[in-house]
């Protein structure tokens, strides 16, 4: 079928229509005219990805990164970054009128662009596979590939990972770092993790690299070594990291024998440096570890909390609610701004975290709890610190808890300022809260250039 792309959509998807049904198509852009091969039938839309091109999108550019279209990630590379902007901005503003039926919605003020488009990230991980994804190219060349590998997920599988050359989303030395420590692995015949069947050494590799003070932390993570292997392939890969790149100030690894990557509730080991890494906002200073939250884009990140604090417009007197706080960044940018702080996480380390960046930092007006938000924000920590006068609150994808939405409107603070990674969830959200409260103020911000991603800032005030 001959269609044309109307739209964006949801996750990075478009749409088209034909005879009347709806169709979400990945790998296009609008404007676009394409045939397409459906791929999945729902009751009420049809999913399909392009088979032929017959008219090319004005919003088109060239991708700069060769793993583009293979790798799960940077998805909106092919489209120029003007028209990112417009279609985030896009997106917020349809999540806020059609999920949050907000009706007497203000201007939404134009998407704050990224400084950076590439190389932004301070934070990437990379895993192993023995059985890298190949390519429709690579199969069809006929050559042998090692298929020991380091990178990321191909779209939609755990257990396929594409090998990396060169990643456009972390600066230096992150490229050097991850080629060196794949070769070295393969020419010391370390087995690579399989997802499937969960053998194999080498499982992961963390790189931070923090952007104000040019400090980097490296996490290698492995199995329990099983011969081949043993206690002494794991000392010669840290000790060839810390011979060739000296640039390394925090190298750990981790022991995991669990199913998935995930280290929060296992040990780290620090095998150079004190622990950790720090990173600098304006006079503060924040330490990162290796199970620390800290916002991937640091330098919008900046500007970030900068607007939440100025549209936060704090006094003195004010008592300030941060909810999931994470590591206490935004708790400790404005707490000088206010008479105190309390943070609520859910993540322990994070607390801990919390308040080890207030101490750092001289900042002795705050307080943080770790605990699932809906069971720490209750009465009773209203009864001890008082009700709020502004809250400030940044959950994870999924928004807030019902619970934790009612006991918003029990503690009726003046203002709300809530940011957010997804305006889907947030526009239920500001339903929930839309009786008692109107929203003011709405400033999209892109944190995460070439992907559909879009964060978003709103003020409700209470009416």
């Amino acid at each position: 079928m001959n269609v044309d792309i109307t739209a964006m959509a949801a996750e990075g998807r478009c749409v088209a229509r034909h005879e009347g049904q709806v169709i979400f198509v990945s790998g296009v852009a609008p404007g676009d005219r394409v045939d397409l091969r459906i791929t999945k039938a729902q009751k009420n839309y049809l999913e399909a990805v392009p088979t032929a091109f017959h008219q090319f999108s004005e919003e088109r550019v060239e991708p700069f990164c060769q793993h583009f279209g293979v790798c799960g990630g940077c998805k909106w590379q092919h489209i120029a970054y003007d028209a990112q902007l417009r279609h985030k901005q896009q997106q917020v503003e349809d999540a806020l009128r059609r999920i949050g039926k907000v009706v007497d919605l203000p201007p939404i003020l134009p998407i704050l662009p990224s400084e950076q488009t590439r190389y932004y990230r301070n934070k990437l991980e990379f895993s192993a596979s023995p059985n890298a994804w190949l390519t429709a190219e690579q199969i069809a060349s006929g050559e042998t590939f090692d298929r020991r590998v380091l990178g990321f997920h191909a779209p939609g599988r755990f257990d396929k990972i594409v090998d990396i050359e060169h990643c456009h989303h972390q600066p230096d030395p992150s490229n050097a770092l991850r080629l060196r420590v794949r070769e070295f692995a393969r020419e010391a015949n370390m087995s690579f993790y399989d997802a499937v069947s969960q053998r194999g050494w080498l499982r992961s590799l963390i790189i931070r690299t923090a952007e104000t003070t040019g400090e980097t932390m490296v996490i290698v993570q492995v199995q329990t070594p099983v011969a081949p292997e043993s206690p002494a392939d794991l000392d010669n890969l840290l000790a060839m990291l810390q011979a060739e790149f000296p640039a390394i100030t925090s190298l750990h690894y981790v022991i995991n024998d669990k199913g998935n990557d995930t280290f929060h509730d296992l040990d780290v080991v620090t095998v150079k440096g004190p622990g950790y890494i720090h990173e600098q906002m304006e006079n503060l200073v924040f330490r990162v570890g290796p199970k620390s939250f800290y916002q991937t884009n640091a330098r919008q990140a900046l500007r970030l909390y900068q607007l939440t604090r100025e549209l936060a417009q704090l006094t003195p007197n004010d008592l300030v609610y941060d909810l999931y706080t994470g590591a206490g960044t935004i708790a400790n940018f404005v707490a000088r701004q206010a008479r105190h702080v309390v943070g609520v996480e859910y993540v322990e380390q994070s607390i801990l975290d919390a308040r080890i960046n207030s101490q750092i930092n001289h900042i002795a007006n705050t307080t943080f709890y770790a605990g699932d938000m809906k069971d720490v924000l209750t009465a009773d920590l209203l009864a001890r610190h008082g009700a709020p006068d502004v809250v400030i609150t940044d959950p994870p994808r999924a928004g807030m808890h019902p619970d934790v939405v009612a006991r918003l409107l029990e503690a009726a603070p003046r203002r709300i300022v809530y940011v957010s990674c997804n305006p889907a969830t947030q526009a239920r959200d500001l339903e929930l809260l839309g009786a008692d409260y109107r929203v003011s103020v709405v400033q999209p911000v892109d944190m995460f250039p070439h992907t559909y991603h879009v964060e978003n800032v709103a003020v409700l005030e209470r009416r």
